[in-house]
């Protein structure tokens, strides 16, 4: 008769550092922050238990609707721009040899500068004085100024935006396109199918997981922008580059309403959660009726 040998339980003590880590990091803000958002504070030692009243009064905030509409159509649109440009510039890439390595590298570059110093270049990039892209528009007669008009304030933002961050959507649709075995470009061409019919019926596909990946992360990220807008335009000129971050920063910094401020970061953070949730579900239902 053989004997069930007891299972060894003694792993699960590697992982309680990490356990430990999170709830450090993770947790333990979110408890103090879900009690700043139910209480009013007076004081150092002056507390009022004030219950659901700071998210009613942050859900009724005109400037949170208006900031929300900003950060919807401002990551809606990094999405419409970089996944389609990204998955380009992937397909144009070098397969494989010395180019594709320079490539990669050039690529790259851009995730490696800092959010702060993104705002730096593009702040005086974009100046009428002494930057490149301000003196040209210039000289080709458009009136540009991101410091007072709002449109090229937001414009910038996102082609700002763009620069950065495209690299991501590229060097993931890379690594997708690499995986994809040689056999199924093999059958295309003994078939004779043309270039469209095979991004369409053997990269897209193929693709998908991955540029799954992709548009949550770059949602995710595009959300949370602050550090490059806040560099670049602080905010202005008015409210037309303000998003949601910043709306919570000034409140919580600025104005120092922790109450309401505490109230409106668990709102941020549920609305991305939801966001995230219907993006992925919505990407999961169109791959399963493509694959049945």
């Amino acid at each position: 008769m053989n004997r069930i040998k007891p299972v060894n339980q003694r792993a699960w003590w590697l992982v309680l550092p990490v356990l430990l880590s999170v709830a450090f990091s993770a947790l333990i803000p979110l408890m103090t922050v879900v009690n700043y958002s139910v209480q009013d504070i007076l004081g150092p030692s002056q507390r009022v238990f004030v219950g659901m009243e700071w998210y009613k009064e942050t859900l009724r905030d005109p400037e949170l609707h208006a900031a929300l509409l900003r950060q919807l159509t401002f990551s809606i649109a990094v999405l419409l721009i970089e996944v389609p440009l990204g998955v380009a510039l992937a397909l144009a890439m070098p397969a494989r040899g010395w180019r594709a390595s320079l490539t990669l590298v050039i690529f790259a570059m851009p995730l490696l500068v800092p959010w702060n110093v993104v705002g730096t270049i593009w702040q005086i990039f974009a100046r009428g004085d002494i930057g490149l892209l301000g003196y040209v528009l210039a000289r080709l007669g458009i009136g540009y100024n991101y410091a007072q008009n709002p449109t090229d304030a937001w414009v910038t933002v996102l082609i700002m935006d763009v620069w950065h961050w495209t690299s991501l959507v590229a060097l993931l649709a890379y690594a997708g396109l690499r995986a994809i075995p040689e056999a199924y470009y093999q059958a295309a061409r003994i078939d004779g199918a043309g270039r469209w019919a095979v991004f369409r019926y053997i990269e897209l596909p193929k693709l998908r997981p991955v540029l799954m990946i992709a548009v949550l992360l770059r949602f995710m990220d595009s959300f949370m922008i602050y550090t490059e807008p806040f560099v670049l335009t602080g905010g202005g000129p008015g409210t037309s580059t303000t998003f949601l971050s910043q709306y919570l920063t000034q409140k919580a910094v600025g104005q120092f309403d922790l109450g309401p401020a505490a109230a409106f970061s668990l709102i941020y953070f549920l609305i991305i959660l939801l966001a995230c949730f219907v993006l992925y579900n919505f990407m999961n239902q169109a791959e399963t009726r493509d694959a049945t």
